[in-house]
């Protein structure tokens, strides 16, 4: 008995450690990569670089320009993850504690909007916000902002909803009772309880609006507005053979979301169980 659980422990840890190699190792190389020359990487992509040197990173933060693009980034990302969480969790709270028949045909639909592409939906939204409305020349970075926000509250909804179900009504009648209104209520009792879901929102939400392309490739169209996918798919354009810039400014690309991640894995995993069993 105790050799057979001692077989089986030790094919999973090899299975895992397997795994973990074939996950690990395009990270690895993308690493000891971007600290070579371009005649290095071309020699030997599997060899360790014969000096560790800056001088492709800095290069690349130039040509790419990098700050400019990081900005950019960061504030779309912030700023339509901000609006996802708190509108979705407002409304599924508001559908939560008002189950009436309006509420639930309206998150039925909310739901089945996920099925529905984004490419049966490009061309209208270029007609309407471009041709007519002409708000992507206009207001191209609010547009896309609230385009997010859009396009991400069904699924943040259909989340937040699964939750907050499980969250008692006695402690929201217990700040009644205190005097607080509903607003104090759902900012200052129920918005901290959805910590875990949140955080788990905000980096799936993070991970797609960071690395999204064709969005943004439609909306923003000014040279100023890029976000780090488009830029580096110009980048790459440009400098097409030019691998020891093009693998530290793909590194630098991913560098942010992962450290992101990094930080918050444990309130991601206690979201997605808390979602799942509640």
């Amino acid at each position: 008995m105790q050799r057979a659980k001692l077989i089986y422990n030790t094919l999973i840890y090899l299975l895992l450690g397997v795994t973990f190699v074939l996950f690990i190792f395009p990270f690895f190389l993308m690493i000891i990569n971007s600290f070579k020359g371009n005649w290095e990487i071309l020699e030997n992509p599997f060899a360790l670089p014969t000096s560790l040197s800056l001088r492709q990173f800095a290069e690349a933060i130039v040509k790419m320009n990098f700050a400019t693009t990081l900005r950019n980034s960061f504030i779309i990302s912030i700023l339509s993850v901000s609006l996802i969480i708190v509108t979705s969790a407002m409304t599924a709270y508001h559908m939560v504690r008002n189950k009436t028949t309006f509420n639930n045909v309206f998150f039925s639909v909310l739901v089945a909007s996920m099925i529905i592409p984004f490419q049966s939906l490009m061309i209208p939204m270029l007609i309407i916000y471009g041709a007519k409305l002409q708000l992507i020349e206009r207001f191209p970075m609010p547009l896309l902002i609230l385009l997010y926000g859009g396009f991400g509250t069904a699924m943040s909804v259909f989340i937040f909803h699964g939750f907050l179900k499980s969250v008692p009504f006695e402690l929201e009648e217990a700040s009644f009772i205190d005097g607080c209104t509903s607003k104090q209520t759902f900012f200052l009792i129920v918005l901290p309880i959805l910590k875990p879901t949140a955080v788990t929102l905000l980096i799936l939400n993070s991970m797609w609006i960071w690395n999204d392309y064709l969005l943004p490739s439609l909306i923003l169209t000014k040279p100023h507005l890029l976000t780090m996918p488009i830029q580096m798919k110009v980048f790459n354009g440009t400098y097409m053979d030019n691998w020891e810039l093009l693998i530290p400014a793909l590194l630098l690309t991913i560098l942010p979301m992962i450290v992101v991640y990094l930080i918050a894995q444990k309130q991601i995993i206690k979201g997605v169980m808390s979602g799942s069993i509640k």
